[in-house]
C-alpha cells in the first residue's frame, strides 16, 4: 500500500489545516494510500478530519516561534531554541533519515518543517514542501540576541529547504526564493456547511443579536477582559476557551454541539489574528473578519491584503482587544460591503495531490 510521510509543525493547527485537505484529496485519487504523520499535533485533530488511514508518530518536526499566547513571540526564547536544535544538527538528520530508512515511505511531505527535507535527502526519498512560509523567513523578521549570530543559522535552514525536490507554494504566501523548484497552488481550505438556524435556536438568540466567534487558533488565547465583554451590547460572543461561570452573552464554543469549522460557516462575526486557515476560510465562506495583527510574523501582510481583496476585513489594535473596545470594529465589519473582486477556488489540495500523485506507488 502506498505510504505518504507527512511531517507537520506543531506551531498552531494552521499546519496540519492545510495538510488534511491535500491528504483528503489524495485518498480519492489513491484509494489504497495511507498518511503516517510525523508531528506532536494532538490525534484530537484529525480525528473526523483526516479520511485516510493514518497512524500518528509524535516527535518533534522543528522549533517554530516559542509563543506567550497566540499573540506574542518570545524572540530571545526563539533564537536560543533554534541555536540548540542545530547544534545537534547532524545527529538529529541521521535519526530522521533512519527512520526514513527503515519505514521506506514513497513521499515525504513537509509542511513547513526543514528538518525532515534534508533526511529524506539523505535516506534517499523524494520530497515535497508544502509551503505558506518559511522558518528562515519568519526569524528573519525577528531581532537576535547580541550572542547569536543570525546568518550562519539562516543559512542553514535555507540550505535544509533546498534540498527538497519540489516546494508547492499555497496562495496567498510571501515570496519564496530558498527552493530549487516552486510550484504555485491555489488557495487551502474545507469550509464546513454552515447550521445558522440549527445555532440560532440553541443560543436562543434575540431579535437582531448577532454572533461573534473568537477564536486565535492552535495556541489558546487563555483570557479575555470578560467584565467589559459582557457590556457589549446585541451580540453574543462564542470564546474559543473557558469562560467566567455566570456569563450571559460570553459562551464557551466547547459547550456547544458544533465543530469550530460549522461554528465559523455559521456565525456573523470571526475575530482572530491573520493566520493562513483561518483567514483563508473565512474569506471563502464571506464571513467578516475582525483581525488582531502581531507585526513580525512574515505571511501576516500577504495575508491581510488577500483579506481586504476578495473579504470583508477590519483591523482591532492590540490595545483595543485587550480593553474590549471593540464596538467601531463590530459595527464597521458588519456594515462592509461584498468584495469587488471573489475570491480564487479554494484548488490548492486538488492541485497538490494531483502533483503528489506520480509519486507514490499504486
Amino acid at each position: 500500500m502506498p505510504l505518504i510521510w507527512a511531517a507537520i509543525s506543531a506551531h498552531g493547527y494552521g499546519h496540519a489545516a492545510q495538510v488534511v485537505p491535500v491528504l483528503n484529496a489524495l485518498g480519492r485519487l489513491i484509494p489504497n494510500v495511507r498518511a503516517l504523520l510525523r508531528t506532536t499535533v494532538s490525534a484530537s485533530f484529525f480525528k473526523d478530519r483526516l479520511l485516510v488511514p493514518w497512524e500518528l508518530s509524535p516527535v518533534q518536526q522543528d522549533i517554530g516561534c516559542i509563543q506567550d499566547g497566540p499573540l506574542t513571540i518570545d524572540v530571545e526564547a526563539t533564537w536560543r531554541e533554534h541555536l540548540r536544535l542545530h547544534e545537534h544538527w547532524q545527529e538529529r538528520i541521521k535519526a530522521e533519515a533512519a527512520v526514513m530508512q527503515a519505514i521506506r515511505p514513497d513521499v515525504i511531505l513537509a509542511d513547513t518543517p526543514y528538518l525532515p527535507l534534508e533526511a529524506a535527502r539523505v535516506a534517499g526519498r523524494p520530497s515535497v514542501a508544502l509551503v505558506s512560509f518559511t522558518w528562515d523567513l519568519i526569524l528573519s523578521g525577528l531581532a537576535p540576541p547580541s550572542d547569536i549570530s543570525r546568518e550562519p543559522l539562516l543559512a542553514g535552514i535555507r540550505a535544509a529547504y533546498a534540498q527538497t525536490d519540489l516546494a508547492l507554494r499555497i496562495t496567498p504566501a510571501p515570496r519564496m526564493d530558498q527552493f530549487r523548484r516552486i510550484v504555485d497552488i491555489g488557495p487551502i481550505t474545507e469550509p464546513a456547511a454552515p447550521a445558522r438556524d440549527e445555532l440560532a435556536n440553541v443560543l436562543h438568540l434575540a431579535p437582531g443579536e448577532r454572533t461573534v466567534l473568537v477564536g486565535f487558533g492552535g495556541i489558546p488565547l487563555t483570557s479575555l477582559p470578560f467584565e467589559a465583554v459582557e457590556r457589549l451590547t446585541g451580540y453574543r460572543f462564542l470564546f474559543d476557551g473557558a469562560i467566567p461561570t455566570g456569563s450571559r452573552n460570553v459562551v464557551s464554543t466547547q459547550s456547544l454541539p458544533f465543530s469550530f469549522k460549522t461554528l465559523m460557516a455559521s456565525v456573523d462575526l470571526i475575530m482572530t489574528k491573520p493566520g493562513y486557515a483561518t483567514l483563508v476560510e473565512a474569506v471563502a465562506l464571506q464571513v467578516p473578519l475582525i483581525y488582531v495583527r502581531r507585526y513580525n510574523f512574515a505571511d501576516e501582510q500577504p495575508l491581510v491584503d488577500y483579506l481586504h481583496r476578495h473579504g470583508r476585513g477590519v483591523e482591532l489594535s492590540r490595545k483595543d482587544f485587550f480593553a474590549a473596545d471593540w464596538d467601531a470594529a463590530l459595527r464597521k465589519a458588519s456594515e462592509l460591503p461584498a468584495p469587488a473582486t471573489p475570491p480564487p477556488p479554494a484548488t490548492g489540495a486538488a492541485e497538490a495531490a494531483d502533483i503528489l500523485t506520480p509519486y507514490l506507488d499504486t
